[in-house]
């Protein structure tokens, strides 16, 4: 029997949905959750005949992320006088002035990217909230930033989900894929801010 969103919620698989919203948005505000772990392995579940929808994975991934960089944005705005202090006895006047202007002329793609690459997300949305950038501007760029977020750490989900039949094993191939993969980038982004 179909109910909300053509889901069976009495069925046990159905727990899949608020497992992976609940991960989602309890790894975006407070990051002691691998989020793309969550959302690979909702996706590996999906294709490898675990009876998720695909489509409501990445919605209910997207939305829990959505949610929860609102809160963290949210957070940098309520506390940017504190933040605000942090950031002026860490960083000069003129780079301060500089950040306000890039958030300005090209904001959306920050949090774009602030959303994708490891432990960018956070810095960027509490920097962006101290520093004033308005709600109207981010909450479209946020929900973008989670869409295409959550898409991409499916195809990693399907990628693995695609390969084996078994909805456990495809799980663990893609959460070992993708905390390995985040893992890959983390070490570039280090390599490179050490040669600068």
């Amino acid at each position: 029997m179909s109910g909300f969103l053509g889901v069976d919620w009495a069925h046990p698989s159905a727990l899949g949905y608020p497992v992976v919203f609940g991960g989602v948005l309890l790894g975006s505000v407070v990051p002691v959750v691998p989020t793309g772990a969550v959302v690979g392995a909702g996706a590996a579940i999906a294709v490898s005949g675990g009876d998720l929808d695909l489509v409501l994975v990445v919605l209910v991934a997207t939305l829990g992320a959505l949610i929860g960089d609102l809160v963290t944005f949210g957070a940098g705005r309520g506390g940017r006088g504190v933040l605000r202090r942090f950031f002026e006895r860490r960083q000069s006047p003129e780079k301060l002035a500089g950040a306000r202007e890039r958030f300005a002329q090209r904001g959306w793609v920050l949090v774009l990217v602030g959303r994708l690459v490891p432990a960018g997300r956070i810095p960027v949305l509490l920097a962006a909230g101290a520093l004033d950038y308005p709600w109207r501007r981010l909450v479209p760029a946020a929900a973008a930033a989670c869409l295409v977020w959550a898409v991409a750490y499916s195809l990693l989900g399907v990628l693995s989900g695609g390969l084996f039949d078994n909805p456990l094993v495809a799980t663990l191939v893609a959460t070992t894929l993708i905390l390995l993969v985040s893992l890959a980038v983390a070490g570039v982004q280090k390599l490179r801010h050490r040669t600068r």
